[in-house]
């Protein structure tokens, strides 16, 4: 069932695509990343707000998905279930705090891709790791890359994901696509990452923002280098 995105209270800003360049369309194929995750060229990954200096920040992994389809490379993507007390229907890849069997954080994110999503461990190809990204919330999150190979299948748990959507690789990683957006509160405001992606056949769009826009900006910045 597919439910309606709830947009935070933002402003636009600015769009951060001008100037940018693309990404090499050669890079954006399985033998292109592959060959990007084999090299050490020189980046910088996007400054993160540590918003709980006082606290030690929780260690957990996402798998940032990226399925190998006929046409082009996909990026999975999760819609969280709308009851869940933190981050209820924000946009976000498979993903989890560490547990103490985990060996490390690939273990971490390809359980909690198995737990949230159904997908085999067996089907994910690993490539590499982007750097640490420190949430708002108290959480250093690893982000692990991973190829996707068919045939494979996906089936949500219900208890923390209300849809599975797959977002063309090229679309997110063109920065004419990516926006900083504003958000203010009574105590303050917030400035973050945000893309937007239509629908397919059912309008409206997908909103995606906040950590997991960001963790997308770096994988931009990883493979513009």
């Amino acid at each position: 069932m597919i439910r309606p995105i709830i947009e935070p209270e933002v402003l636009p800003v600015e769009s951060t695509g001008a100037g940018l360049p693309v990404v090499a369309s050669p890079r954006l194929t399985p033998d292109g990343l592959r060959a990007r995750f084999k090299q050490r060229l020189a980046w910088s990954p996007e400054p993160t707000e540590d918003w709980r200096k006082e606290n030690d920040p929780r260690a957990a992994a996402v798998l940032i998905p990226l399925v190998v389809r006929e046409a082009r490379l996909t990026v999975l993507l999760t819609q969280r279930a709308d009851h869940l007390s933190a981050h209820a229907g924000q946009i976000s890849f498979p993903g989890g705090r560490h547990e103490p069997d985990d060996e490390n954080a690939i273990a971490t994110a390809l359980r909690e891709a198995s737990e949230e999503v159904s997908l085999a461990s067996d089907r994910v190809e690993v490539l590499g790791a982007l750097p640490d990204y420190l949430t708002g919330t108290g959480f250093r999150v690893t982000p692990v890359v991973g190829l996707v190979h068919p045939p494979f299948s996906v089936e949500a748990d219900t208890l923390e994901v209300a849809d599975i959507f797959e977002v063309p690789l090229d679309f997110l990683m063109n920065p004419a696509h990516h926006q900083v957006r504003l958000l203010r509160w009574e105590q303050g405001e917030r400035r973050f990452f945000a893309m937007s992606y239509p629908r397919p056949g059912a309008g409206g769009h997908y909103f995606i923002w906040g950590a997991t826009a960001g963790m997308l900006r770096n994988l931009y910045r990883f493979l513009v280098a």
